[in-house]
């Protein structure tokens, strides 16, 4: 090693994805100077803006988080966005290298006619909403008695479960006042989720779908008819626990009489989404093309066409990255572009930029896989640490933590450390602990800020 000093990296994003290569590089022999810088005023990322309200047995998963940015050893800073607050510029000339761990929270695409009507809408909009993001409005339009939702993983089972369930029974959770409101004034009575392949194949988590069964005053209805297993589907049941789990799960529901409970959650195996029908601009309905296994656990269109009405269309069939000015993307798969989490450009390395995460590796796997990613780039990025400390674009004094602070204060940026937070969360928890929750999540972005940095007493 030809410096003494320690290594300056930023990593940006707070979502597990960030946490973990922040924890990682801190434990790591290299002696590394750490900032996690986040756009929102709060940690968490998606754990606590993508998981739904009612499962807070996930959300313990801040519980880990925190643990490690509560250290002290790394630093927050959050209520920063990279492209306005700090440039790449700027991130060049005050760390040695970076890491984005950005994520993916945009909806991908679903390329089929009438998807933009009126009343089509991705998953993560309604998701951003019910879980009090502070970028969206507070209000979603729901005013359809009948729902589609095109996708079967967790994501459609959430917004199928939120939109069904008595908003009563959301009441202990932190959902926000405004979300409640507007799902007490909901007319739903049916939601439809449709996915093209069979009931081997699809993506629901064995717990998430036995929950399902379990909400009061919503009967889950699954087809007979929509059954069939090929010769890959019962090779994937005999050779997976999980997928032997949700499959039973499934069966047994093809045999339960409904209750006449208020609401209805239909699942539809076997049907592909063909068009969104519509009037007036209006979402009316959706075309359905059955479809049949092949023996592989695809399928094929049979050329049989089934319409439904429904007056709200929800797309949940991925999350898509979204692209950084200045950093190569790969818009086929909605990631940065990067070897190993090294990022590049063409074929060429771009030194000092590094990846993790789903924007690195796309919108799949756990948290067991977002470890193991962190743990890829880190060790490429120590690898590469020699060249890191000999390219960098400034000296050493340009290289002090105080600088970036120095720098965003100039800028006029409200920085939210880690101290800060934890003032916003014991707000939030003791406003929660008044209505008998755990938290009441505060919502609008300023008061958050003013919360935080006790600008608002």
């Amino acid at each position: 090693m030809t410096t003494e000093r320690p290594l300056r990296v930023a990593v940006i994003g707070a979502g597990p994805a960030g946490t973990y290569a922040a924890d990682i590089l801190s434990r790591a022999s290299l002696p590394a100077s750490i900032d996690i810088i986040e756009r929102l005023p709060t940690p968490f990322g998606l754990v606590r803006y993508g998981v739904a309200p009612d499962h807070p047995r996930i959300k313990q998963i801040v519980v880990a988080l925190a643990n490690v940015l509560g250290r002290g050893d790394i630093r927050l800073l959050a209520n920063v966005n990279i492209g306005t607050d700090l440039t790449l510029q700027d991130l060049r000339e005050h760390y040695d290298a970076v890491i984005f761990a950005t994520g993916s929270f945009k909806d991908a695409d679903l390329n089929i006619p009438g998807i933009d009507l009126d009343g089509s809408y991705g998953a993560a909009e309604l998701v951003n909403w019910y879980d009090g993001h502070p970028d969206v409005p507070r209000t979603f339009p729901l005013n359809a008695k009948e729902v589609a939702v095109f996708g079967v993983g967790n994501v459609a089972l959430d917004v199928a479960r939120i939109l069904s369930k008595q908003p009563k029974d959301l009441a202990s959770t932190d959902i926000p006042a405004n979300v409640m409101e507007g799902l007490e004034a909901s007319p739903v009575t049916d939601v439809h989720l449709f996915g093209r392949r069979g009931p081997a194949q699809v993506k629901f988590t064995p717990l998430e779908l036995r929950e399902l069964g379990q909400v009061p005053d919503v009967d889950v209805i699954v087809y007979p008819e929509d059954y069939d297993f090929d010769e890959g589907s019962m090779a994937a049941v005999e050779g997976h626990h999980q997928t032997k789990q949700v499959v039973k799960t499934l069966t047994d529901w093809t045999l339960r009489e409904p209750t006449g409970a208020s609401r209805r959650i239909h699942l539809h195996f076997l049907q592909a989404p063909h068009e969104v029908l519509g009037k007036d601009g209006k979402v009316t309905g959706v075309r359905v093309e059955r479809t049949a296994l092949t023996g592989d656990c695809n399928v094929k269109g049979t050329g049989e066409f089934i319409d439904y009405p429904v007056q709200a269309v929800y797309r949940a069939v991925g999350y898509y990255g979204t692209p950084i000015d200045g950093i190569p993307f790969d818009a086929s798969k909605g990631t940065i572009a990067n070897v190993g989490g090294r990022v590049v450009d063409g074929g060429d390395v771009l030194p000092g930029y590094y990846t993790t995460g789903w924007i690195k590796r796309g919108p799949v796997g756990l948290i067991g896989s977002t470890k193991s990613d962190a743990a890829e780039t880190i060790e490429n990025l120590i690898e590469d640490a020699d060249r890191l400390f000999a390219q960098t674009e400034a000296g050493p004094q340009q290289l002090s933590p105080d600088n970036v602070l120095s720098l965003l204060k100039r800028r006029g940026v409200p920085v939210v450390q880690w101290k800060d937070w934890e003032v916003l969360d014991a707000h939030e928890r003791a406003t929660g602990e008044a209505d008998g929750r755990e938290r009441l999540k505060v919502v609008p972005r300023e008061e958050m800020t003013d919360v935080a940095l006790r600008r608002k007493e």
